[in-house]
């Protein structure tokens, strides 16, 4: 059997992430600190498992509608007119989907004609590209500079435009980096998008997670309603990953397609995780202010730390990451990277693995404990002590 002749080359020619090496060598230590999985440290509150528990419980086990539990679809609308002034209809604009990600790959394989191209800023998640080039667009990398926070400018975006372009993705809060667009920000990005038939895949999963500010969505805008897909989930604001909770909203024109694609694909999104999330949208807004005030004050310890160290990160805004430069250094992120967990014991992750811009920069999560926080800032010293 010739397997590369069987299986699809577009599918062989996509990378593995580049996060992956990095787990493969965490695994085979006991005693490391890890740094770099993007993913809250928090259990999921009781009220929700108990939830999920007691749908369970009742025999709640069968499928539901392709496009969710209706009660479930109703207090997302209710949420996000509660969270954010958004504003959708729970019975043609919002789709539950497995997780934020599936929500991503409906909406680029619903969008893409073969050779289209979809703007992503970098660094940023690391889905983006491949699920584009899965469904056979071209990802168009738009490099974003540290000196602005990592945010997209006007200018940026304009140059990146040809007649080819279908989609920009907008990942704020941002994985990796932390940056934020504010609602000026996003205004000229509107600007620049008024007359086109660009469509805005907004990845909103970090939304409720930022810093001294409230975010603010694309699609509060006037006229980009009407062009952006909003991807957002459960993961990070209730700390759900595992129940796999996500859900798109969208014009109607353009849900009733993803909801095909997510009918003959998935079915429908598991159905004891839709009870749980109902539960988390009616009385969960209190666990998401103290997780978000305990990110916080780990965000501010860690950032002090890092440009104590001399390893200068700007004060990331949003989600639960920090972006040092490592360039003082004269490493590579890779080495860097590499070096410091196999010596030091800790885990934090290349920016290399988030595409161009990456480049001299690490991830560094603060989705865990305190103590390993402050554990990893003692290994750290001592790894740029030894390297100088």
């Amino acid at each position: 059997m010739n397997y590369q002749t069987i299986l699809n080359k577009r599918i062989q020619a996509v990378k593995p992430s580049g996060i992956r090496k990095f787990f493969d060598i965490l695994e085979e230590m006991n005693d490391a600190i890890s740094l770099g999985i993007g993913e809250p440290d928090f259990v999921t509150p009781w009220h929700i498992r108990d939830a999920g528990i007691y749908s369970l419980e009742k025999g709640y086990t069968k499928y539901t509608g392709n496009a969710g539990l209706m009660d479930l679809r109703r207090e997302i609308a209710n949420y996000l007119a509660r969270r954010f002034d958004l504003h959708y209809d729970p019975k043609g604009e919002i789709v539950v989907t497995v997780g934020g990600s599936e929500a991503l790959n409906l909406a680029l394989s619903c969008l893409l004609e073969a050779g289209e191209e979809v703007i992503i800023p970098t660094p940023s998640f690391v889905c983006y590209g491949p699920l584009t080039e899965m469904a056979g667009g071209v990802p168009v990398y738009l490099q974003l500079k540290a000196e602005n926070q990592f945010r997209l400018t006007a200018q940026e975006l304009k140059s990146a435009i040809t007649p080819k372009t279908k989609a920009l993705v907008l990942p704020f809060p941002c994985n990796p980096t932390g940056g934020v667009m504010e609602r000026a920000d996003l205004e000229a990005i509107a600007a620049v998008l008024e007359g086109t038939d660009i469509m805005v895949i907004s990845d909103e999963i970090y939304a409720e997670l930022t810093y001294g500010q409230k975010h603010v969505s694309i699609a509060n805008l006037p006229g980009m309603r009407e062009r952006t897909i909003l991807v957002n989930g459960f993961s990070k604001s209730h700390a759900m990953t595992g129940w796999r909770m996500g859900y798109t909203c969208g014009p109607q024109p353009v849900i009733k397609q993803m909801l095909k694609l997510h009918q003959f694909g998935i079915m429908s999104a598991p159905t004891t995780s839709q009870y749980a999330a109902i539960e988390a949208l009616k009385n969960g807004d209190g666990d998401i202010e103290k997780m978000r005030a305990e990110y916080d004050g780990r965000r501010r310890y860690l950032v002090d730390g890092l440009n104590r160290l001399g390893l200068h990160c700007f004060e990331p805004k949003g989600a639960f990451y920090a972006f040092p430069d490592l360039r003082s250094t004269g490493m590579s992120s890779d080495d860097f990277c590499e070096q410091f967990l196999r010596t030091q014991r800790v885990a934090i992750i290349p920016g290399t693995a988030f595409g161009p811009g990456g480049e001299g920069f690490a991830r560094v999560c603060y989705a865990t404990a305190m103590k390993d926080i402050a554990e990893a800032l003692v290994r750290l010293e001592r790894f740029l002590d030894a390297i100088k």
